[in-house]
């Protein structure tokens, strides 16, 4: 199956840019979100903006879901003028967000008993690696939902894992990926913190960790934009602070303890609570450069 038509609900940093790289590759794209701004951009893209999930998710051959937790979720297939009124046997739905392994499962069921399939496709890299289509995928589902939607999953990621047939499996492997990159951020920006309190240079130093044994994907991405003292969320602090205490839930369910996670967690939350919640997680940064102090700039 090539190009096809496609909804998506959230068009918000990560939907946005899936959107618009399934517009540059053909794709028809149906979009909705209750943001009228992120709408009328991506209908200036080509889109086609539709008022409800129910609408968004009419006549396309998968449904995307690309918004922030599981109430959302449910909210856009099961409520209101919801997605699942209007959805038939062969429309598969994507569910992209980090949710907890028990709510991808719940959502699989209840598509399931109306005859429709759930992809469990939640993904990483960012707004930039999601527009160039190289973003990571982890997708856990039916065979045939996959044959289904190869095309699509295609178009959206160079980098599609298929971890399992078995719906709540993505959502497990991408919460012990984001553990890893929040544990990986806090140690970031604890090092640059500590290599600024001992009068180095920070931008310097950052340089000599991307090519060293320090060095780490996420701990590169977030510290250049601090360092220059850039927060404009690309992901909100928020997110890490509800992905790392989904893992810790889902760890204490598997009946493991490490001895990093909860200490990651604590400092996100720390930061949340020191009103950084809307700023990008970079500004974990911040934080430890000035314990105690809110937002800046």
């Amino acid at each position: 199956m090539g190009p096809g038509r496609v909804g998506i609900v959230g068009i918000g940093n990560m939907g946005g840019a899936m959107a618009a790289r399934l517009l540059d590759s053909g794709w028809s794209v149906q979009v909705c979100d209750i943001d009228a701004g992120k709408t009328r951009a991506l209908a200036a893209l080509g889109g086609d903006v539709r008022a409800t999930p129910a609408e968004c998710a009419a006549d396309c051959a998968a449904l995307i879901v690309c918004v922030v937790d599981a109430a959302q979720i449910q909210a856009v297939l099961f409520g209101d003028r919801g997605a699942a009124q209007v959805l038939r046997a062969g429309q598969d739905v994507l569910l992209c967000p980090t949710i907890s392994p028990q709510d991808a499962e719940q959502f699989a069921g209840s598509l399931q008993e109306r005859g429709l399939f759930a992809i469990d496709a939640p993904m990483s890299g960012g707004p930039a690696r999601a527009r160039e289509g190289s973003m990571s995928l982890m997708l856990a589902c039916d065979d045939a939902a996959f044959e289904r939607q190869r095309a699509l999953v295609g178009a959206l990621s160079s980098k599609a894992f298929r971890v399992s047939a078995k719906p709540g499996d993505g959502a497990r492997t991408k919460l012990v990926n984001n553990l890893l990159a929040a544990i990986n951020l806090v140690g970031a920006a604890e090092a640059i913190a500590l290599a600024e309190r001992l009068g180095l240079s920070a931008q310097r130093t950052l340089e000599v960790i991307e090519q060293s044994s320090g060095q780490s994907w996420v701990g590169s991405d977030r510290m250049r934009r601090a360092i220059a003292g850039d927060f404009e969320p690309r992901a909100h602090m928020t997110l890490l602070e509800k992905d790392t205490r989904l893992a810790l839930q889902a760890a204490a369910a598997a009946g493991f303890d490490g001895p990093l996670g909860a200490a990651a967690h604590a400092v996100f939350a720390r930061a949340c609570a020191a009103g950084l919640a809307g700023r990008d997680d970079g500004a974990l940064l911040e934080l430890l450069r000035h314990p105690g102090a809110g937002p800046s700039g």
